[in-house]
């Protein structure tokens, strides 16, 4: 049996685009002779569709465009995602599910079990669990269809009471299918890859897994689908932050790269792959399976503590506090937040119809790695940059934000400030009646700044770019409706030190981000001779400290444990939690990490904990 995988970037609820995809692979693969075509979890509407499940016109279309890719299934099987209305009148109103299209009919439904609730996900908000577990008969063998989260629920300690596999296994499928809406975060990706063989170890079954690739607002799905024959051997692995397609036979034999091992096997490639060269990837973590007839697994992270897939796996794994600024600018970790964040910025921009980007342009590291971004995402010719130096911006800084547009090749414009700053403190003269100068002074700037960035994106139709990194937004180092205006945050989820690594990638073929912008201490430049360092612990430091108590999840005491200071601990997290009403008021972030902040956070704004 020949099976395809169509692995495809969809918009959230354009029926119409996502349907014409799906039958142009559809036809694709029946050029090429394949029996049975996969897509990715709830590709019909896009994922994830949120609230708009709760309208019935939402789910009527689904159910529309359904049945016109059910009429492309003719001579071939066809597995695509959409929303299933539940029957019985108990429980949710809809079911996540896997539909099989053939001979222009629904040959048969799986129903998701697993719904995740953590971090980005809210599935059980909507959708009613499985409640039975049927293989569905095609071509002479018996599918295991399972959806994305199904075969997530590994170890001796599983998030969920029930494993779909452990039910279907007993009735002898053939071959295991996932269909995927799986994101990005660079603790993650690694630990998906091993999930996916230690299923195959466990139910000694090839496993087709097809996740979605493309950017949803704020989550970044980066592709990456599978396919692994009955040994746990990794058979076809498809490009990652792109589109991709592969078809593979069933029973599929071991890549050339095994012939020296296992001679006589080989794989057939579809012609358009002819001379594609198959290897194992390597990636950041190593990983060992144990305890295969319970399904446990564990990863160990580059000489880090190794972690068990339990509940566990919702969490960061590097533990070691001493290691934690190593992992986080990680090259091969930058790499890939670079691949995200330029997918982020480009599919924001493609599916809300925007085409041109503008920022503030400050000579500092973060706007200067986000203009780098930005202009590869979007193209030079539409991404503005606007200097807007202050009384108290360094030549140096003006000189450094120029010279980066002119190696870009960026249009940019220079606008002095003073002026408007000056006439605001006059028209305030009378309320502050001569109080010495402090914060307010200094939010005055950045909020002139903001208003200028808002008045051109308003008037040309601009979007404009946050550069706040994720070590500021923590911490609240930052001015409402000043720097943090925006229509999408690109480094909101990328701590301070990642900033740092962000542009010496930026920079790995030749200077793009000029040096000095590297290499000079951070500071708003707000009043005579400012650092962050006046205001916030060293980043490295801080982001210490924050990647304990973001990713990971850990409170004071098992910080302090760690022989981080007291004082220094307590200082940060309470900065974290008091800034939370800022927060609340930011525009979307790019998430990249296993805890952005924005829908993968929520917190009470006026909880006392730790504030």
């Amino acid at each position: 049996m020949k099976i395809a995988l169509a692995q495809q970037n969809y918009h959230i609820g354009n029926f119409e685009e996502n349907t014409r995809k799906i039958i142009e692979a559809i036809r694709q693969a029946k050029t090429a002779g394949a029996d049975l075509v996969v897509f990715s979890e709830l590709c019909v509407c896009g994922y994830p569709p949120r609230d708009f499940l709760e309208f019935e016109d939402f789910i009527a279309q689904c159910y529309t465009y359904l049945d016109r890719i059910k009429k492309e299934a003719d001579t071939i099987g066809v597995i695509v995602g959409s929303p299933a209305r539940n029957a019985a009148p108990q429980g949710k109103d809809l079911f996540n599910a896997a539909w099989l299209l053939y001979e222009k009919e629904i040959k048969g439904v799986a129903h998701k079990t697993c719904l995740p609730t953590y971090d980005v996900f809210d599935e059980y908000r909507y959708f009613e669990p499985a409640y039975e577990w049927k293989v569905i008969p095609f071509k002479g063998k018996k599918i295991a269809l399972t959806i994305c989260e199904d075969i997530w629920n590994l170890g001796d300690n599983p998030l969920y009471r029930v494993c779909p596999m452990d039910q279907l296994i007993g009735q002898g499928p053939d071959l295991i299918i996932n269909i995927s809406a799986s994101p990005f975060d660079y603790d993650h990706d690694e630990d998906r890859k091993e999930v996916v063989r230690q299923n195959v170890l466990k139910y000694k079954l090839p496993l087709y897994y097809c996740n979605a690739v493309g950017s949803q607002t704020e989550i970044v799905f980066d592709g990456g689908s599978l396919i692994y024959d009955g040994k746990g051997r990794l058979i076809k692995e498809m490009k990652y932050f792109e589109e991709d397609w592969a078809i593979v036979e069933l029973p599929a034999p071991v890549p050339p790269l095994f012939e020296e091992i296992l001679p006589g096997f080989s794989i057939p490639i579809h012609e358009e792959e002819a001379g594609e060269e198959l290897s194992v990837p390597t990636g950041k973590l190593a990983a060992t399976s144990g305890g295969e007839a319970q399904g446990t697994a564990t990863v160990q992270k580059d000489g880090g503590e190794p972690a068990v897939f339990d509940k566990e796996m919702r969490v960061s794994k590097l533990k070691d506090p001493e290691r934690v600024v190593e992992y986080l600018v990680n090259m091969e970790n930058i790499r890939e937040i670079h691949q995200a964040l330029i997918l982020g910025i480009r599919d924001y921009f493609s599916k809300m119809g925007f085409k041109k980007a503008i920022l503030g342009s400050s000579g500092g590291i973060d706007s200067a790695v986000t203009l780098a971004l930005a202009c590869e995402a979007l193209g030079k010719e539409n991404v503005r940059a606007v200097l807007l130096p202050s009384p108290y911006s360094t030549s140096h800084s003006v000189s450094d934000a120029e010279q980066l547009s002119r190696n870009l090749g960026n249009p940019y414009d220079i606008i002095p400030i003073r002026e408007v700053y000056e006439s605001l403190l006059h028209a305030l003269e009378p309320v502050f009646k001569g109080a010495p100068f402090g914060l307010a002074e200094e939010n005055l700037q950045s909020r002139t700044r903001g208003n200028i960035l808002m008045g051109i994106a308003n008037k040309f139709g601009y979007i404009l770019l946050n550069t706040s990194n994720k070590s500021e937004l923590s911490t609240g180092y930052g001015t409402l409706y000043g720097d943090m205006a925006g229509g999408l945050s690109v480094l909101g989820d990328v701590y301070k030190i990642q900033v740092y690594a962000l542009a010496r990638y930026i920079n790995r073929d030749g200077e793009i981000i000029p040096v000095n912008i590297i290499e000079k201490a951070p500071s708003a430049e707000l009043r005579p001779d400012q650092k962050d360092s006046d205001s916030l612990p060293e980043y490295d430091v801080l982001d210490k400290v924050l990647y304990q108590y973001i990713e990971r999840r850990q409170g004071p005491k098992e910080i302090i444990a760690m022989g981080i200071d007291e004082a220094l601990v307590k200082r940060v997290l309470r900065l974290v939690n008091t800034s939370e009403y800022k927060r609340n008021q930011f525009c979307p972030i790019i998430r990249v990490s296993c805890k952005a902040f924005g829908v993968g956070r929520r917190v009470p704004i006026v909880g006392k904990y730790l504030s």
